[in-house]
């Protein structure tokens, strides 16, 4: 069964999806230890891993589609994945999508900012027209072919234009043919419960730490109708912490501070399948 299809199957289901985001494959593979069904290749993540950045569209289509790949190859759970604009008019769609097909991504969103794009959480954003949003799109759709990847639809209009322009989006979205809408940039569990009233259908939401819709429970947002829930930055924000803080002990004690709340070397080597490796190797080594 492909990543995709499998998805879908799990979407049939009543249980909201949660998908943690990953920056990278190292913490796919920890989402998927942890017991999620799927994890969420942020393009915010992505970006500072890759290039130490803030996300603002700096990263092309072949980084973005060699960075699902390899965390498709890493994990065994879908992997849905951020793919920004689309990286330019319809033929650079129709590419986006076979290279995220070839990946091997479950789904995709695709937004409707103006290039160069930006983070929904930033100020700033620039939406492109919503019939030529829509039209976009329905390309992606038509790209796909009968391929089971999910297209979803991101709009960044709730920060800019308020509820009912991005409601009216994602429902022209949703004529275009995509698989799920997704309204970006909410802060507040008011605009999540106005989402969840307004915009009909199989939907997605994404929750950003420290904000007042981070305090909503999976529970919640599946009592509202939401079928994902995009974690994206909850392990990228933890990991930078951390390691600031482990940085920052060495430079003042001198020598690496080891506590329980720290990864030891064993630990570490089971994150990774060490010993899945080793025996993998050891079946076609001869024996010296």
């Amino acid at each position: 069964m492909s990543a995709a299809l499998a998805l879908k199957t799990r979407l049939a289901q009543p249980k909201i999806v949660a998908a943690p985001g990953a920056p990278d494959s190292l913490t796919a593979r920890l989402v998927q230890q942890a017991g999620f069904d799927a994890t969420y290749m942020t393009g915010f993540g992505a970006t500072s891993v890759r290039l130490g950045t803030p996300d603002l569209g700096l990263l092309t289509l072949t980084e973005m589609a060699d960075h699902a790949r390899n965390m498709v190859r890493a994990v065994d759970i879908p992997v849905i994945a951020d793919a920004d604009t689309g990286y330019g008019g319809p033929l650079n769609i129709s590419r986006t999508v076979e290279e995220y097909l070839q990946a091997g991504v479950a789904a995709l969103h695709l937004e409707d900012q103006v290039a160069p794009k930006r983070c929904g959480q930033l100020a700033g954003i620039r939406l492109t027209p919503a019939d030529e949003a829509a039209l976009r799109l329905k390309a992606a759709v038509t790209a796909r072919g009968r391929n089971d990847l999910l297209i979803i639809g991101r709009t960044d209009a709730l920060p800019v234009a308020g509820i009912n322009e991005a409601a009216d989006r994602a429902k022209r979205y949703q004529d275009a043919g995509i698989d799920l809408a997704f309204v970006d940039g909410v802060k507040t569990c008011a605009e999540v419960e106005a989402i969840a009233t307004q915009v009909t259908g199989p939907k997605v939401v994404s929750l950003v730490d420290g904000t007042d819709a981070a305090t909503l429970t999976r529970e919640d947002l599946q009592d509202m109708g939401f079928d994902i829930v995009l974690y994206a930055v909850t392990a990228l924000f933890a990991q930078t912490h951390a390691g600031a803080k482990a940085l920052a002990a060495l430079k003042s004690a001198g020598r690496p501070e080891f506590s329980q709340a720290t990864m030891g070397y064993e630990d570490f080597c089971q994150a990774v399948d060490l010993i899945g490796h080793q025996e993998f190797a050891g079946m076609f080594e001869t024996s010296r």
